[in-house]
């Protein structure tokens, strides 16, 4: 029989797209509505196709923004315009299977999830035999479920399956195509969206270490490591939260739409299951490990972030002061960990440089917005493109602010008790000046990466900046 004259049936979750559309439609309606988590459990119990029905009403999927196969959908294509009739079966709800379909414009025909009946394993093969009959159909899926129906189809190809069930579909006898899923290793995918490179961040509890000069005490020193190790879990624990919160908008980023999450080469579920696990693996080893400040300081630092995924990050200006709050945070925490009391000159320096940072970081979002001839708003955000002069101006400012804080520090009668020669940190104004000034210099060029933590790390000129910048205090600690 010629291929073209039977049915290409083709799976939708896990197959078409790398994602699933329960879990997106759930991680819609709780980051939407998270007072009513409980109701998912009732709507479950009622069972999951009144579970699928219920989101699919309450929940918006883009499907243009959904992370596609490109690959089996370049077959698919191939397939539809040799003249095949192509048709999506899935257990997804019906309504947001009509979505996707609309939007492709390759099915000739969508069955799915509607009723009370979920489309899925026995229930689907029930459906193409009695539509197309036994082996009447080619079936294209991805999953263990997917086996009655792979049983029950002419032909069985494989997206990205694993070696056992590749076996098992081998052992049908009608094995067909094997399609690459495109999802890298979900351990690889789960580090990335952990983001070490982040991490860099959190050496901010080491600044009181640094700056009480306790790094000669042991306890000290061990309080701090800990700190450190566990504001990086934390931070991680946040990361992916955030970018849970923010799924909808990195899909329509350029860069951000490539993170594990959004491009669904990590699934929802694992983000879920993550974030909440290193949370209390932070706070197990805190508890015992670390003075109780430091951990009151963790736990305002996780409800701060959370609320700023949530809501603070749309609120123009108080949207940078709570990122520059969370950086300073990290300073209290490290105090908070070895026990010294916080100096004023140190919080405020932080506040007025992060601050400088957190604008650093909105006018590279901005700056990165293509050019329409008209305003265009930071999607999630409470800015356009007409406010980058404002933002500007703002920001370099609060950085110059930061560099006279740290000139009026040197004059301290603290800060004589601390250095033997303070008239060394001088030095580091201009190094400051200079740093901050070229900064917003390569970002109004329009090359600054949208992180500044991140340019930072690659720019060899920083690096040489925080060199000279560690002498110039050694110096005045040493030189008599």
């Amino acid at each position: 029989m010629n291929r073209t004259q039977v049915p290409l049936v083709v799976d939708l979750d896990g197959t078409l797209i790398k994602t699933d559309l329960l879990a997106e439609t759930a991680n819609s309606f709780i980051l939407a509505q998270p007072w009513r988590v409980f109701q998912l459990l009732a709507w479950l119990a009622a069972g999951r196709a009144t579970l699928k029905s219920r989101l699919a009403q309450a929940s918006a999927v883009d499907p243009s923004t959904l992370p596609f196969n490109e690959d089996l959908l370049a077959w698919l294509r191939e397939e539809k315009r040799q003249g095949r009739c192509v048709v999506l079966a899935t257990a997804s709800h019906q309504l947001l299977a009509d979505k996707v379909a609309a939007h492709l414009g390759l099915f000739d025909e969508v069955l799915a999830t509607r009723g009370t009946t979920n489309l899925k394993a026995h229930a689907k093969r029930d459906a193409l035999v009695a539509r197309f009959g036994e082996g009447g159909f080619d079936y294209v899926g991805n999953d263990r479920a997917d086996l009655p129906v792979w049983a029950s189809a002419a032909q069985s190809h494989v997206v990205c399956g694993l070696r056992g069930l590749l076996q098992e579909v081998r052992r049908l006898g009608r094995h067909g195509r094997e399609i690459a899923g495109g999802r890298p290793p979900a351990g690889a995918m789960l580090l990335r969206a952990m983001r070490p490179h982040q991490w860099v961040k959190n050496l901010l509890v080491l600044v009181p270490l640094m700056t009480a000069h306790r790094y000669g005490d042991a306890t000290s020193l061990v309080n701090a490591g800990w700190a450190f190790v566990v504001f990086c879990l934390t931070a991680s624990s946040v990361y992916l939260l955030n970018d849970l919160a923010d799924l909808d908008d990195d899909r329509q980023h350029g860069g951000k739409r490539k993170r594990p999450l959004a491009s669904g080469n990590l699934g929802l579920a694992q983000g879920w299951a993550a974030w909440p696990a290193l949370l209390v693996v932070a706070l197990a080893l805190a508890g015992p490990l670390l003075p109780w400040p430091f951990t009151a300081t963790l736990a305002a630092y996780f409800v701060s972030t959370a609320a700023y995924s949530w809501w603070l990050k749309q609120i123009p200006v108080i949207d940078v002061l709570a990122l520059a709050g969370l950086y300073t945070l990290r300073i209290v925490a490290g105090a908070a960990a070895i026990g010294v009391p916080l100096s004023f000159w140190l919080l405020a320096f932080s506040m007025f440089l992060f601050f400088s940072l957190a604008l650093l970081k909105r006018y590279g979002e901005l700056r990165a917005v293509p050019p329409t001839g008209s305003v265009v708003w930071l999607r999630g955000r409470g800015y356009d493109t007409q406010d980058l002069g404002l933002i500007a101006s703002l920001g370099g400012a609060a950085g110059y602010i930061a560099v006279l804080v740290l000139a009026l520090y040197i004059q301290d009668e603290h800060t004589a008790r601390l250095y033997t020669t303070p008239a060394f940190i001088w030095l580091a104004c201009p190094l400051l000046l200079y740093w901050v000034s070229r900064a917003w210099l390569i970002a109004h060029r329009g090359h600054m990466h949208e992180d500044p933590v991140v340019f930072a790390l690659r720019d060899r000129a920083s690096w040489a900046v925080a060199g000279l910048l560690a002498l110039a205090f050694v110096l005045a600690r040493v030189v008599a």
